[in-house]
């Protein structure tokens, strides 16, 4: 093969990576990564109705509006727990994972009030841990 098709064939494989690459991403499997295992274990905190375990999930900046809000709604630690467990989307599927340093942000379905939602939750490591800060969930795709 002669240089000039030597080229032109691997700038063929090239453009074709780079055109493959997003397909590629977006199959990827996002339940093994650290953002999503922070997602997760929230939401298993939030099912056990174990609220300590929950506070280690939420970013500093989300826990002091958490504790605002019990403040001020009169609402023990129990019932906000129940509150928020009640919220919370069911069957959730990842579907988008943007990460930026130390900031990420989660795309999602899920099933509310027995309605397909979307949701944006957005996370930040913090002490070296990806944790959740806020998050929101649409009946209409953003």
């Amino acid at each position: 093969m002669t240089m000039p098709k030597l080229r032109s064939a691997s700038f063929s494989v090239l453009l074709a990576l780079a055109l493959c690459a997003p397909m590629l991403a977006a199959d990827k499997d996002l339940s093994k990564t650290p953002q999503v295992k922070a997602h997760e274990a929230q939401l298993k905190a939030l099912k056990a109705g174990d609220y300590e375990g929950y506070r280690k999930t939420v970013t500093k900046a989300a826990l002091e509006d958490i504790d605002k809000e019990i403040k001020e709604s009169g609402m023990d630690t129990k019932k906000t727990m129940e509150f928020l467990k009640e919220m919370a989307p069911e069957e959730i599927k990842y579907t988008g994972l943007k990460v930026d340093g130390k900031k990420a942000t989660l795309q999602a379905t899920a099933k509310s009030f027995d309605q397909v939602t979307y949701g944006t939750i957005e996370l930040e490591e913090e002490d070296g841990k990806w944790k959740v800060g806020e998050q929101g969930w649409n009946s209409k795709k953003e």
